[in-house]
């Protein structure tokens, strides 16, 4: 257990460390400041500029910025579903795997152009080589970037003085790629292959095992796709079992450098915020909110786990390393429980362990992360806009309680921001309790259930807070492979991310256009513990009462049945 904490707090100390710098670095990036990479990518950036025409660097109203936004990620989602549904006519598929089927192929689609990469398929048994490299890999940079590129307006808008514009979508995209997710999505897959992660266009390799059995070895272009999965928040594995493959993250420093990708960018969003708007108090304020949060889930998750199922305390079963199923020796229980709080706060999604084997207690802290909005840390970019939205709302309840028009970095968050913040949230309780609801109670739906009791309920509870909340991850019980599911997730994944991305764009458009008024004796400080606290009690509220109905039903409920020894 010393061990465990000890690492815990030797991956926080390094998160920092990169984070901080990362954060500045990004500024200069969005603000178009001179940095270390400018003289190799500024000729790049020029040339891209110049083939897309002088009107793709102009600045743009917030509708321009979102309908630019939509119509980018339509085509890509048109180019990913013809790659998946012809990649038996395409090239770079040694194995002849057959085209994805229609609503498989849409799921998908959608997954991974929403930065879902909720994946109802087995990557190594499904997609071809050049499905992997063209089709998601390509989605990984620019899902993620579309992501990064809406934080930025955002906080534009936050942190402008009487204007219309918010900056170019276009521009901010490419910023992302070239000078952020591509040089260190490079070194993150140098070092993987540096680590035994394959990175070759060679066939699967046939091997006779110990027993004499006949096994196909699944190999490929891996390493540059893993990068990218974990520093833009994807999550999307190249096989079947994630990051819990031996080939997918081979080591300890493996896991180790995918668990820092997980949140480097989201918490490095956190000081471009602060200095974004002048005032570094403000993006620590956030990201002390988000770091309490995540230890506080990540203490919930470890403790369920190093107890163990309860279930077991009358059997001959050693549960001495906690609770091992579904979990690889190699890592154990505490960094099973790091890696599960860090891929469902940060809307990640990918798995070292198999969240469906987790204590009930443990599987009620990964709904919960999802379940208010993906916001402790979150996917690049979407984690911190979607913060901002409780920051709207945090405000607006501490004015009222003083009796004062809300404001934020000096700014009234007047009728418009608050009417839009809320509509914001509600996409969440529909995608998760109204599709939900509509999942329980359809027969053929109901197929999809591997167990029966509340753990069910759970199981369909986690796919549609994962497919909702943009993360990915799943109850591995779940059969999400049928035509029900894929469609209905498909256009959840949808609601989650642009009904949070348009309003968001409409408030930092509202914002833009208002005069900071300077801070008074009666002003409501928001860099301070008491708005710390204030902002995570909001955040837990908004959650709790949203949502405790449904989890009293599933791991609630399951909890208080294993502590009574009952099972179903």
């Amino acid at each position: 257990m010393a061990t465990d904490i000890l690492q815990f707090l030797l991956y926080a100390a390094i998160l920092v460390a990169l984070a901080w710098p990362l954060g500045g670095y990004m500024t200069r990036v969005f603000q178009g400041e001179r940095t270390l990479l400018s003289p190799v990518l500024v000729p790049v950036e020029r040339g891209i500029y110049a083939v897309a025409g002088k009107s793709a660097m102009q600045d743009q109203h917030w509708t321009r910025y979102a309908l630019s936004l939509l119509v980018f990620n339509f085509a890509g989602w048109l180019f990913l579903y013809t790659v998946l549904r012809l990649q038996h006519l395409l090239s770079w598929n040694p194995e002849g795997l057959a085209p994805m089927p229609p609503g498989l192929a849409f799921n998908t689609a959608v997954s991974f152009v929403t930065n879902t990469n909720w994946q109802a398929y087995g990557g190594e048994t499904t997609l071809s080589y050049f499905s992997q490299m063209v089709g998601l890999t390509v989605q990984h940079f620019v899902s993620a970037a579309t992501g990064i590129a809406v934080a930025v307006a955002v906080i534009r808008g936050f942190a402008a003085r009487n204007v219309r514009s918010i900056g170019n979508f276009w521009v901010d995209m490419t910023r992302s790629i070239l000078y952020v997710l591509l040089p260190l999505s490079i070194i993150g897959a140098l070092v993987l292959i540096w680590q035994g992660v394959p990175q070759t266009l060679s066939a699967y390799v046939p091997t006779t095992t110990l027993e004499g059995a006949r096994q196909l070895i699944a190999q490929g272009p891996a390493a540059s796709q893993i990068a990218i999965k974990q520093l833009g928040t994807n999550g999307g594995g190249f096989f079947n079992v994630n990051s819990a493959h031996p080939l997918e993250n081979p080591t300890q420093l493996s896991n180790l450098l995918q668990l820092l990708y997980i949140l480097l960018i989201p918490a490095a969003f956190c000081f471009l915020f602060g200095h974004m708007v002048k005032d570094q108090r403000q993006g620590i304020a956030i990201f002390a909110a988000m770091g309490i949060l995540f230890v506080v889930g990540l203490a919930v998750i470890y403790g369920a786990e190093i107890r163990g199922n309860t279930l077991y305390d009358a059997l001959p079963i050693d549960q001495a390393a906690g609770n091992m199923e579904g979990k690889e020796v190699r890592f154990g229980t505490g960094l099973s429980a790091l890696w599960a709080e860090a891929t469902t706060a940060a809307s990640n999604g990918s798995v070292n362990s198999m969240h469906d084997s987790f204590t009930p207690l443990a599987g009620l802290a990964l709904l919960l992360n999802m379940q208010v909005g993906e916001v402790i840390f979150g996917g690049v970019g979407a984690g911190f806009y979607g913060m901002l939205l409780f920051v709207v709302l945090t405000v607006f309840l501490a004015g009222l309680m003083v009796g004062r028009t809300p404001e934020y970095l000096g700014k009234k968050i007047e009728a418009k921001e608050v009417k839009l913040a809320v509509l914001t949230f509600l996409s969440m309780p529909v995608g998760i309790l109204v599709f939900g609801a509509v999942a329980a109670i359809v027969p053929s739906a109901l197929a999809a259930v591997q167990d029966p009791g509340p753990h069910g309920l759970s199981e369909i509870l986690y796919a549609y807070s994962s497919a909702t909340g943009n993360n990915g991850s799943a109850f591995a019980g779940f059969g999400a492979n049928l035509p029900f599911h894929t469609t209905l997730q498909g256009i959840a994944m949808l609601l989650g991310r642009y009904a949070f991305i348009v309003p968001m764009l409409a408030i930092a458009g509202a914002l833009a256009t208002k005069t900071p008024a300077p801070a008074s004796a009666s002003t409501f400080p928001t860099h301070g513990p008491l708005f710390v606290v204030l902002l995570m009690v909001v955040v837990l509220i908004l959650g709790g009462l949203t949502f405790f109905p449904a989890l009293a039903l599933g791991p609630i409920a399951e909890q208080v049945a294993m502590l009574a020894d009952q099972t179903f």
